[in-house]
């Protein structure tokens, strides 16, 4: 069992005991970053004179020989190791001898694995923003292409007002865009260096805090030693974006689910993200937007995880805090995974323009114009608003729609109709005189389009 400590103990520590403590099978993930860190820990230990030139060549040559080898799969990161930290020095111990026992000078390993955490979180950070902004791209190609594809808009689930496709996916553009904005605020506030702060005191030896911090591309040095290797807030904020995400994801599978059966038949889902029936050789199920959806609650779940874990524990380091990890890590895979293949659902359905369209005429989402045509005919709008009421009962007693209800029947209720309501009610009109910032008129659409077109650019 390689470990790094043990002059205090009597005894073998019990393999279960071991087992259970150990973080190998999970922290394996950081050796890209734990020797990232050790490297800057040794070139700043060097530039303080803390060690030679020489020690420092000789090391860093051979964590970069380990690096080489485990990528190339000539080293296994084994169990037999307790964590990734000793893995890392126990190699480079017997591949250089002596020399790789100074690697752990001035460190501790509590500021240690807070550094690779903040180095892992913040490179799958930089990761998960590029899958979100393709997913945007992806969004903005749908927006592009249907700012004339008229659908219903709802409100409680019931057709409420018409809009168009582009309208709609963009809201969700709005929600994927915010998503992004606070991947990137996490990802400033997290960037601070906690290397150097030791178990919780700091240390005796003159390291240079800010050098480091510089190597490992941080905007500065933590200012509190207790605060840098006790501080998971960042894991916790990360967490709790990814839920968001996951909600939003969520929320738009269930219209795509809702949208692919047979009631709505406003999308038809590529062959490539739908699954079949064993025994219902009609079926095309949408099972990539229905295991997005699921999956969602696995993420909510490590968000209240950490917060539960984090809840009770005193300064400064606590074992507790190896629970971050595992969770964090699925987490994570989790959201990239569902965002690809989210991303490629979308790009790759198509859309029944004429289902939608159709849609929105028969669900009367154009009655709230109908009122608005009389207002402008002098009628006042809770009287406008109680015919229109009346027509729409004609109109389901009947079995159509406003746009096929007779002139006749129009005027037998209200006067002030003429032939024209027809134009004043049509999908065209109702999308097109809504401009206002915001609104589903193509004029106001497409320059939100533009606008989105050039915050991806940027």
């Amino acid at each position: 069992m390689a470990q790094l400590w043990g002059g205090r103990f009597t005894k073998e520590t019990d393999k279960l005991v071991y087992n259970f403590n150990a973080s190998i099978s999970f922290d394996r993930k950081f050796y890209e970053q734990d020797i990232r860190g050790s490297k800057a820990h040794v070139a700043m230990l060097a530039r303080q004179g803390i060690l030679t030139e020489e020690e420092k060549e000789k090391i860093t040559e051979g964590l970069d020989g380990i690096l080489a080898d485990v990528k190339e799969g000539k080293l296994a990161i084994t169990s037999e190791y307790e964590d990734i930290h000793s893995f890392v020095e126990a190699n480079l111990i017997d591949r250089i001898g002596d020399a790789g026992k100074k690697l752990h000078t001035g460190r501790s390993r509590n500021d240690q694995v807070a550094l690779d955490m903040k180095l892992y979180v913040r490179d799958e950070i930089d990761a998960i923003d590029a899958e979100v902004k393709a997913l945007l791209e992806a969004l903005l190609k749908i927006m592009e292409e249907n700012v004339h594809t008229y659908m219903p808009g709802f409100t409680h689930l019931q057709k409420a007002q018409p809009v168009t496709l582009a309208h709609h996916v963009g809201a969700y553009f709005e929600m994927f865009r915010r998503d992004r904005g606070r991947l990137q605020d996490i990802r400033k506030r997290m960037n601070t260096c906690p290397l150097g702060a030791g178990a919780l005191a700091g240390t005796t030896y003159p390291l240079d805090r800010e050098y480091t911090a510089e190597l490992l591309g941080f905007d500065e040095a933590t200012r509190n030693s207790m605060d840098s290797v006790s501080d998971r807030d960042y894991v916790i904020e990360l967490l709790s974006a990814l839920s968001t995400i996951m909600m939003h994801l969520s929320r738009f599978s269930e219209e795509i689910i809702l949208w692919n059966s047979n009631e709505y038949r406003f999308v038809e889902i590529d062959d490539a993200y739908s699954t079949g029936s064993s025994i219902m050789p009609q079926k095309k199920n949408p099972d990539i937007a229905e295991l997005v959806r699921g999956k969602t609650g696995r993420v909510y779940g490590a968000l209240v995880s950490i917060l539960t874990t984090m809840k009770g524990i005193p300064l400064a380091y606590n074992k507790d805090m190896q629970e971050d990890k595992e969770l964090t890590f699925d987490a994570i895979d989790t959201v990239k995974g569902c965002l690809a293949l989210f991303g490629g659902m979308v790009s790759t359905m198509q859309f029944r323009k004429e289902n939608m369209e159709a849609s929105a005429k028969n669900g009367f989402t154009n009655a709230t114009d109908a009122a608005d045509y009389l207002v402008n005919h002098g009628v006042p709008f809770r009287d406008a608003h109680g015919i229109v009421g009346q027509l729409v009962l004609k109109c389901i007693d009947q079995g159509i729609s406003l746009d096929e209800l007779p002139l006749e029947e129009y005027k037998a209720l209200c006067p002030a109709f003429e032939a024209d309501i027809y134009d004043a009610i049509s999908m065209k009109t109702c999308v097109e005189k809504r401009n206002t910032l915001g609104a589903p008129g193509p004029k106001v659409m497409e320059q939100v389009i533009a606008q989105c077109r050039d915050y991806l650019e940027r």
